[in-house]
């Protein structure tokens, strides 16, 4: 079977430095916010281009204190998409503010931004865009109403490590970033992990104290803060994946380049990079025009030993926990277009020429085998 990800891979291509860095935690006697945490933090930051980063217990945990930091609380309204993990809403919900959602733009799947405005109230304290897949959300008009609107932008990056947007990496145009280390990421440690980098002081000492009590240098608690670490095991697992990553996020352009290439099938819309983007492809993700063709293909595929997935099957306000009572203010019909009829094709760096050519041959076959049946029962 070709798995649709495999963190098992991505630590065996560089198992002998990960395996020397635990090691090196294990018989340093410093286990939680030690050398390697910070080491950590400083190198991710600069990777970003940010002043601070702040490690967390994971990718979940770091939206909600990022929003904590800048103030976000009861009666606020924090503006973001259905059309994402459900981590994104559930942050926002521990930080106790009401999520609006608005639709995804079709050929991005990220933000629509003409529907933000649309969303905006007097209670609205934030937008919170996902840069989804890899591909950065559209950014520039989103920083200008944030601004024109006394917003706070802060940017959800946990599928789009190293991604980039007119140059510049995602996570350092807004007023903060979040990221999430989990083994499927880009960017993935051995377990849980988050961070969230931010070029603001205050929002960095905020971040600092929420996660471990509100202490303040003496352990007094100064704000009401969690228990939400970046443990040194993951910090020194990360330290030898982000000099790799660069280097694996041109793997994995390199395999979307081969299924763009390949792929070039009627009736099944392929990822693009939007203009002035850098995608760093968390997935490769083929639309195809139906849900009936999906359904078929995901049964074919594994039947051909090849494991694809949906990212993401239910758009959050369809969900039993959130359908009867989140709130939208726009249609969101493209989110629910495209949840019927999008799949994930397997997307890691270390899946080699011959897989790759297993999985366009299936997909070939596939809609080849289409094309002959719907054209016999059209001579019918």
């Amino acid at each position: 079977m070709i798995p649709q990800n495999s963190p098992l891979a991505n630590y065996l291509s560089l198992s002998p430095a990960i395996d020397e860095a635990l090691q090196r935690v294990v018989h340093s006697g410093h286990y939680i916010l030690g050398p390697e945490t910070a080491a950590f933090e400083k190198e991710f930051a600069e990777y970003i281009g940010v002043r601070h980063a702040t490690g967390t217990g994971n990718g979940t945990d770091a939206l909600h204190l990022a929003l904590r930091a800048i103030g976000v609380g009861a009666g606020d309204e924090v503006i973001t998409v259905s059309h994402t993990a459900v981590a994104t809403v559930a942050a926002t919900e521990l930080a106790d503010a009401t999520p609006i959602l608005v639709d995804i733009d079709l050929r991005s799947y990220t933000m629509d931004v003409t529907q933000v405005q649309k969303a905006i109230s007097s209670r609205t304290k934030a937008i919170l865009p996902v840069h989804l897949y890899g591909q950065p959300a559209d950014l520039a008009p989103l920083v200008r109403l944030a601004k024109d609107h006394d917003l706070y932008l802060i940017e959800d990056c946990a599928q789009a490590h190293g991604a980039r947007y007119h140059g510049k990496k995602v996570g350092s145009w807004g007023d903060a970033g979040i990221f999430s280390f989990y083994p499927t990421k880009n960017l993935g440690c051995l377990g849980d992990g988050g961070a969230v980098v931010t070029n603001r002081w205050d929002i960095h000492q905020k971040l600092v104290a929420l996660r471990q009590y509100g202490w303040d240098s003496s352990r007094s608690s100064q704000l009401q803060g969690f228990n939400s670490r970046l443990d040194e095991m993951q910090a020194a697992v990360l330290r030898v994946k982000l000099t790799h990553l660069d280097e694996n996020n041109e793997k994995r352009a390199q395999i979307a380049s081969v299924y763009d290439q390949s792929l070039d099938l009627d009736g099944v819309v392929l990822p693009k990079p939007m203009p002035q983007t850098t995608h760093v492809y968390h997935q490769y993700v083929l639309r195809c025009a139906e849900r009936s063709i999906r359904d078929e293909l995901i049964s074919f595929m594994r039947g051909r030993h090849i494991q694809t997935a949906i990212h993401y099957p239910v758009p959050i306000h369809l969900q039993p926990a959130y359908a009867k009572r989140i709130e939208r203010r726009t249609s969101l019909s493209v989110t629910e277009t495209v949840a019927e009829t999008i799949i994930s094709l397997p997307m890691y760096p270390e899946l080699n020429r011959g897989e790759i050519e297993k999985v366009t041959a299936a997909l070939r076959d596939f809609f080849a085998r289409r094309k002959s049946r719907n054209a016999s029962q059209g001579s019918t």
